[in-house]
């Protein structure tokens, strides 16, 4: 099976662009409120730690079976970068599949951006040779439910660190 790179993905709002290391500055203040940890842990990174966080995601994975494949998401009409979107995309097995998640600065959510970015995100996965989407999305975490019912997902009852694991087959 071959790599997947990331390419430019438009939606009727949103240019999903792939991730360069120059978008950390802009990306910093996006995500600088502490509320986006409150179901994934940490704390906001500071532009050089988000620097030097996607030197590291943009040379690869390393692993020729496993592509890491980032996105920011700007908003066109505003022309500003509002969150990322991401798929972690294991080439080996019988079944190729991706595994996605999401994030909006807080205030670009109840938009509706997490949800159009994620269909787009997902409607690109199936054009390329993946056969199933996953996402692990907290029990408690209602507006992830509702990007993961968006783009397509179900809940399957599996469990993965505390989180429930939803899936798209195509």
């Amino acid at each position: 099976m071959t790599a997947v790179a990331a390419q430019a993905i438009r939606t009727e709002r949103l240019e999903l662009e792939p991730l360069r290391i120059e978008h950390a500055e802009e990306m910093a203040v996006v995500l600088a409120d502490p509320a986006l940890h409150t179901f994934i842990g940490g704390a906001p990174d500071s532009p050089q730690e988000l620097r030097a966080r996607y030197q590291r995601m943009v040379a690869g994975s390393g692993d020729p079976a496993l592509c890491w494949l980032n996105w920011v998401i700007r908003l066109r009409d505003e022309g500003c970068l509002a969150g990322t979107v991401q798929a972690t995309v294991s080439l080996s097995g019988q079944d190729c599949g991706a595994e996605i998640a999401w994030v909006v600065g807080t205030p670009w959510q109840g938009r509706g951006i997490a949800s159009e970015a994620a269909r787009g995100l997902v409607g690109w996965l199936a054009r390329q040779p993946v056969g199933s989407v996953i996402a692990h999305i907290h029990p408690e975490h209602r507006a992830s439910a509702g990007v993961a019912v968006a783009a397509g997902l179900a809940p399957t009852g599996e469990w993965n660190e505390g989180e429930i694991r939803w899936r798209r087959v195509f």
